[in-house]
């Protein structure tokens, strides 16, 4: 499963925004009904999760956790609890809540990025600004790809 694109919309007055028809064929295609959202742990945008691919992400950090280590608690406490689920209604539309929304500060307009088999939901000011610029892009592609080799 693999998401792919850049896509613009917008939500409407209940907090809701088609999720883009190239991501519901992907979903689709995968069999996937259920999804999980949630605020990235790093960057102020939504990650929207299938459900699959939620509970592999799950099942490889309970592996990393001792469930007697107060600090490790905390961090599964965290991960679970600003987790919402989420369907897409019979139109194809998302529902996000003021909750979320309010932490990834989107208003009205909406980018849906493709980032392998999640998808971000990001408010464009906040996506533009985050973004580094072609060349910095470049070098750091670079970078990574000449540690791997």
């Amino acid at each position: 499963m693999r998401f792919l694109g850049n896509i613009e919309a917008k939500l409407d007055m209940k907090g809701r925004v088609f999720l883009p028809s190239v991501f519901r064929k992907v979903l689709q295609a995968s069999g996937e009904e259920k999804l999980v959202l949630r605020k990235d742990v790093h960057q102020p945008c939504l990650v929207l999760y299938p459900e699959s691919v939620w509970n592999e992400r799950m099942d490889a950090l309970r592996e990393q956790l001792n469930i007697w280590n107060k600090e490790h608690q905390q961090v599964m406490r965290k991960m679970n609890s600003e987790v919402e689920e989420a369907s897409l209604d019979g139109n194809g539309r998302l529902l996000i809540s003021k909750r979320l929304l309010e932490k990834a500060q989107i208003k009205q307009a909406i980018r849906f990025i493709g980032m392998d088999n999640v998808i971000e939901i990001w408010s464009p000011e906040l996506l533009d600004s985050t973004l580094e610029s072609d060349e910095d892009f470049g070098m750091e592609l670079e970078k990574i790809l000449t540690i791997g080799s």
